[in-house]
């Protein structure tokens, strides 16, 4: 709470320090007629606004100057205009009509506007350009509200994935162009098969909560949409290169022909990004491309996209050991006493550096995979009033990880014993490949009617994913009767997503917007074959849900507004859950999510703070509680009530003009009502249950803040202090403080400088220096419990992040 009273008292500081006036005007079209909703932002203050049924809008108490304005509404040009500081009064902006069709009618549908009653940050292009260094989307998202980032080889390059509110990456509803890219079977998304995507990413909105209905997998926590590259007038090429720490080199080359004949236009990017990574043999090496087509007219656009990633990273999924990160020998011996590692892993854990070292010693134990996204779009528009958007879409995947396997049992792989001489040989080491060869299709559609006080959208979609699962034999000591690459086990997957909804939106007063938004997903999936522990996992399931959303905006006055939303998610169990079940006791039951959100927001021309209280209560959510299926692997288990309760601030000031200082906390309760916690026993075969009632969720800070100042020294040379702390992290839903991420505060400093020249249109330097001061931390971890010889014992993981590291580059820009 002392947090947010500094907060609040550095913005009623800044309001007293510039003399004020108010700012009145109307936004017409070409034939006098009023715009309800264009939304007006002065480019140099936080504020911005939206009229009202008028057309009209009011800024209050704006400091004495020059501004420039900018208008936007969808269907007409966007109006950029300088006001001089003399003329503020009953200001009249006439927007005209495109020449051609905005791309942003591609996300329109799927997106949170500025009066929706919705928590949302919203990310440019400048904002990605300016902090894109190679890593993935998790770390340049890590600085929003409630994010914690992380990344297997500790440098944000390979395999990232983030959190937000505690919630993990394959609840979260993420769509490219409104576009599904969850993975159909797991929920999940690997960012690391799209590397160097963020090149390619003209903006980012990230929905809190619930968020507004989307399509693909539930928002069971939040909604991330990207947009790709919009168009761009003129054409333009750019060159980048960067190098730092670790062996870190990314390099890419960007082009856009602009407008062609006033109808056509190409953008096209390749790019290699390669790293060494911290941990001990966890390299990357990742190649990229992005191809786009365009034909505009003033009614319709028509434009292909062909987003393109492999890659080949070595593994470091395993994490260290606590007992190596704290130089634990007597640990370390009890790992090969208790036969959890053999001698050959004792010894490399013992001569290994305790931060970086990596379990596996195979020298290709490798993940190997290409991402093929293809994407037509159509959209045409009737009048300003009433466009359609319409998408089909095709991913293709396929790639395998290789592992190196001792001493396995013949008969776990559908082979025959050995016999030599008169030896019976039941074992071999060998060498395996898991494939996946997925394909992913479908159509998405929306309308969007707007006209006076309502804008209504209707839309939905259609998906089908089809993925071959398999494994490969492709070396061993003893062939056995297996032939070149014996695949000893495969299944596939079949899953239909259709879902519809509707949103509409109306001005019931100058300043109330009621929000109501209603969806229908039917689900189809089936499993058919044999796993990789040759268990038959034939299943089939349907799904029927319906996720309704209600909120209320009410725009104070151009200062002040505030919103309330509630919002009904329902969410079908993913593969895993149902491969892993055991199959003596009831299959697990879908996931429920009511979530409540009451949001304010404060906007002047120095100063902007905001706040959104949540609480998202859980039917039936799905945890780890340590239970096992009937072949000893751990299972996720239905906990019948728990709750996710917190506060969202952001606040930023500008001073001077040339500082900039801004931040945003969340402080959370996270918790399941009644939790009972299941340990192996190895003395008995069997498990210990344990009810140890209310407990912490896992992974689930209970605060986390941001900050960053920055401050222009001279013109086009800026320099920035970020700073992230994130809370303590329970690594398993017990609430035991010897299984917990210990907090962590890291600080980064980045330098920027621009500079143009005759011959070329821009040069851009960058410097980013990670964890200055070096702070020792690790972001992520998991935990495996038993009991041996009466007494409990534990085998755990921790991920540790690299120290101090840097990653520099230079932009060209022709």
């Amino acid at each position: 709470m002392k947090r947010i009273g500094i907060f609040i008292l550095l913005i009623a500081l800044s309001l007293t320090l510039f003399s004020q006036e108010t700012i009145t005007g109307i936004v017409k079209n070409q034939n006098g007629e009023p715009l309800i909703g264009a939304n007006i932002v002065i480019k140099e203050t936080f504020k911005g606004t939206a009229t009202n049924s008028k057309g009209e809008f009011k800024f209050s108490k704006v400091k004495t100057g020059d501004y420039t304005y900018v208008i936007s509404y969808l269907g007409y040009k966007t109006l950029e205009k300088e006001i001089s500081g003399d003329n503020t009064k009953n200001l009249v902006f006439t927007l005209e009509l495109a020449n051609i069709l905005s791309e942003d009618v591609i996300v329109t549908a799927t997106r949170a506007k500025e009066n929706d009653p919705v928590s949302f940050t919203n990310i440019g292009n400048s904002d990605i350009r300016e902090n894109n260094f190679g890593q993935d989307i998790p770390y340049l998202l890590s600085s929003t509200p409630s994010i914690v980032s992380t990344s297997d080889a500790g440098t944000g390059i390979g395999y990232t994935y983030l959190r937000i509110r505690g919630t993990d990456q394959n609840r979260i509803n993420i769509t490219i162009n409104g576009i599904p890219l969850n993975d159909s079977e797991s929920h999940g998304v690997w960012f690391v098969n799209m590397p160097d995507f963020l090149s390619s990413v003209d903006n980012i909105q990230i929905q809190r909560g619930v968020g507004t209905s989307s399509n693909g997998s539930a928002a069971f926590g939040a909604t991330l949409n990207l947009q790709t590259k919009t168009f761009n007038k003129n054409a333009y090429a750019e060159i980048n290169s960067f190098a730092g720490s670790f062996n870190t080199f990314r390099n890419s080359v960007s082009f856009g022909t602009g407008l062609i004949n006033n109808k056509f236009s190409f953008d096209g990017r390749l790019s290699k990004i390669v790293s060494d990574g911290y941990i001990d043999r966890a390299e990357s090496d990742l190649e990229s491309f992005y191809l786009s087509g365009a034909y505009y007219t003033s009614k319709s656009l028509l434009k292909a996209n062909i987003i393109s990633g492999k890659e080949k990273t070595y593994q470091s999924w395993n994490g260290v050991p606590k007992v190596r990160l704290e130089n634990d020998f007597d640990g370390m011996q009890q790992y090969l006493d208790h036969w959890l590692i053999d001698q050959e892993e004792y010894d490399h854990m013992i001569n290994s550096d305790s931060r970086t070292y990596n379990f596996y010693i195979y020298d290709n134990e490798t993940d190997n995979y290409q991402q093929d996204h293809y994407q037509l779009f159509y959209s045409y528009e009737f009048s300003p009033a009433f466009h359609i958007n319409s998408a089909l879409h095709y991913t293709r995947g396929r790639g395998y990880y290789e592992q190196y396997k001792k001493d396995r049992d013949f008969a776990d792989y559908q082979l025959e014993d050995v016999i030599v001489d008169s030896d019976t040989i039941t074992s071999t080491d060998l060498i395996q490949q898991k494939w996946l060869d997925n394909h992913f299709y479908g159509g998405v559609f929306s309308l969007d009617y707007q006209t006076g006080k309502l804008n209504l959208t209707v839309g939905g979609g259609w998906n089908q994913f089809l993925g071959d699962h398999f494994g490969e034999v492709i070396w061993a000591e003893y062939a056995s009767n297996g032939n070149i690459s014996h695949r000893w086990y495969e299944n596939d997957g079949d899953k239909t997503d259709f879902n519809i909804y509707a949103k509409a939106k109306y001005l019931l007063f100058d300043k109330l917007n009621a929000y109501i938004d209603f969806q229908y997903r039917n689900i189809n999936y089936s499993i058919d074959g044999i796993d990789d522990d040759l268990r038959n996992i034939t299943q089939n399931h349907k799904f029927e849900f319906f996720n309704p959303k209600l909120g209320l905006f009410y725009q104070v006055n151009d200062l002040h507004s505030s919103y309330l939303t509630f919002g009904i998610a329902n969410r079908e169990p993913n593969r895993s859950n149902y491969t892993d079940a055991d199959p003596g006791k009831p299959l697990p039951k879908p996931e429920t999510l009511y979530n409540i959100e009451l949001g304010y927001n404060y906007k002047s021309t120095n100063t902007y703070f905001s706040s959104n209280l949540y609480y998202m209560y859980y039917i039936d959510q799905l945890v780890l509680t340590g239970e096992i299926n009937d072949v000893g692997a751990a299972i996720m288990t239905n906990v019948d009530k728990s709750y996710r309760l917190g506060l969202e601030v952001s606040t930023g000031i500008k001073i001077l003009e040339k500082v900039n200082i801004s931040a945003n906390a969340t402080f959370s309760q996270n918790k399941i009502s009644d939790f009972t916690e299941y340990v192996d026993n190895w003395d008995t075969w069997g498990q210990e249950a344990n009810n140890i009632g209310e407990t912490d969720l896992s992974f689930s800070p209970s605060i986390i803040v941001n900050g960053r100042i920055s401050y222009e020294l001279f013109k086009n040379f800026k320099t920035e202090f970020i700073s992230k702390y994130v809370g303590k992290q329970y690594i398993d839903n017990t609430s035991n403080n010897d299984r917990s991420i210990d907090p962590y505060f890291v600080n980064d400093f980045k330098i920027s400088y621009s500079l143009k020249t005759k011959s070329i249109k821009e040069i851009d330097f960058n410097v980013l220096i990670n964890n200055i001061f070096n702070h020792k931390y690790e972001s992520n971890a998991w935990v495996y419990r038993y009991i041996l010889g009466g007494e409990e014992f534990l085998m755990d993981g921790y991920f540790p992040q690299a120290g101090i590291n840097i990653l520099g580059g230079i932009t060209l820009k022709f």
